[in-house]
């Protein structure tokens, strides 16, 4: 189903059930304006989607949060099949979460706290999707309503920073141990023992920056690829993991360059872009994990045990014994 279809269904759908249409209307207009343009929020300077706006900066590691509105649509057009397949049936459960979602941002406004109004929005799409469609389109949109849940600015992820500090050091000290490279942590700082070179983990080499956008790569992959719930939340659970193993490599490939060419360009001019690297080595990571998980371990022990197997001898055939039977001819 095209885009141009979809709008023309939508439209079809609109002229049949002209009060739902208005519903649907109604809430997202109030949505819209009490979201983009009311200032409530900074001492009523900013609306909530300002406030979003200032929080989603890169020197607060929350730049991901532009890109989860859009994936959330694509992710709701990507399973249009499905929703065009499912039974239409409304619903009156769903004003109970349009309802919740209310209150939420209600309380929201009244706390001052703009990050439970942003928890109001998975709540009031997914109630509305509910009551005018019936819970077997909620169903198929539930994913991409709890994933705007990654639109909340999380504070907490920036005091994280410092431990995973250490956790890159020490890791980098001994994959360099490991290859011969003479390297000393001392905190957050990786000396080479010969003096060639001296590196500080700052918090942005901490992974924490690249950890939220890890987790949304890692949750929409485990929703298109995976089937079984606990495949999904293992993969999920790991996301801290794979950003750590791809800054990780990432930063590895600094001293490797450092040791090997030049140090003043590895601090400088390829740390800056090795940046690139992160994904492909995490992605590497993601997928490679997702394998083992999703590996048939009962096929692996039955494969590995089959060269034992053939070279076994077979066994001896017993040798025929003689006949106890006395026959007589007539």
């Amino acid at each position: 189903m095209s885009f141009g279809e979809a709008c023309s269904r939508l439209v079809r759908w609109c002229g049949e059930k002209p009060l739902p249409a208005a519903l649907l209307a109604a809430c997202l207009a109030t949505g819209l304006w009490f979201y983009c343009f009311v200032p409530i929020w900074v001492n009523g300077a900013q609306s909530l989607l300002h406030w979003a706006f200032a929080a989603w900066n890169p020197s607060g590691e929350q730049f991901y949060g532009f890109f989860v509105a859009p994936v959330a649509l694509y992710l709701a057009w990507h399973h249009r099949a499905l929703i065009q397949a499912a039974p239409k049936n409304g619903s009156r459960w769903g004003m109970c979460w349009v309802a919740l979602g209310i209150v939420l941002f209600v309380l929201g406004a009244r706390c001052l706290q703009p990050r439970m109004a942003l928890v109001a929005l998975p709540f009031l799409f997914y109630g509305a999707t509910l009551y005018l469609w019936g819970p077997r389109v909620a169903r198929v949109v539930l994913f991409p309503c709890v994933f705007l849940l990654f639109m909340i600015p999380v504070a907490a992820l920036e005091q994280a920073t410092f431990r995973l500090q250490f956790v890159i050091t020490g890791a980098i000290e001994l994959l360099a141990k490991l290859v011969g490279i003479k390297v000393q942590a001392i905190g957050t700082t990786l000396t080479a023992r010969d003096g060639s070179f001296n590196f500080e983990i700052a918090e942005g080499c901490s992974g924490i920056r690249s950890l939220a956008a890890m987790s949304m790569i890692t949750a929409v992959y485990v929703h298109l690829t995976q089937r079984e719930i606990w495949k999904k939340l293992v993969v999920f659970a790991c996301s801290l993991l794979f950003a750590v193993i791809g800054n990780v490599g990432r930063l590895f490939t600094v001293i490797l360059f450092a040791k090997f060419i030049d140090p003043e360009i590895a601090g400088g001019l390829y740390h800056d872009y090795s940046g690139f690297l992160f994904f492909p080595i995490a992605l590497l990571a993601m997928t490679g994990f997702s394998r083992l998980v999703n590996l048939d371990w009962h096929h692996v022990a039955a494969t590995a045990m089959t060269p034992e197997v053939l070279a076994a001898p077979a066994p001896a055939k017993p040798a025929d014994k003689p006949s106890s039977t006395i026959s007589y001819d007539y």
